[in-house]
């Protein structure tokens, strides 16, 4: 089990690496579904593996990404149809 632990908590953070990449580059958008679903399922990916790792200090700080991200994403949605 440890293993897939690993492999989520490396996913993850290349999610949500790759989304301030692809930002900063200009490949997506800040106000785009692939940056917010990065950002989701990368926070998402951090907090399972900061949590299993006992580094409470980073399981805050992705909850609080994955906080600001869920409203976000549901605000696109919104405003897509």
């Amino acid at each position: 089990m440890t293993w897939l632990i690993d492999i989520l908590g490396w996913v993850g953070s290349v999610l949500v690496v790759a989304a301030y990449g692809l930002n900063t580059y200009k490949k997506i958008t800040a106000d785009s579904l692939a940056f917010y679903g990065m950002n989701i399922v990368g926070g998402i990916f951090l907090v399972i593996y900061s949590l299993e790792k006992g580094a409470y200090a980073n399981t805050f700080i992705n909850v609080i990404w994955v906080l600001i991200a869920i409203p976000a994403i549901l605000r696109y949605w919104r405003t897509a149809k």
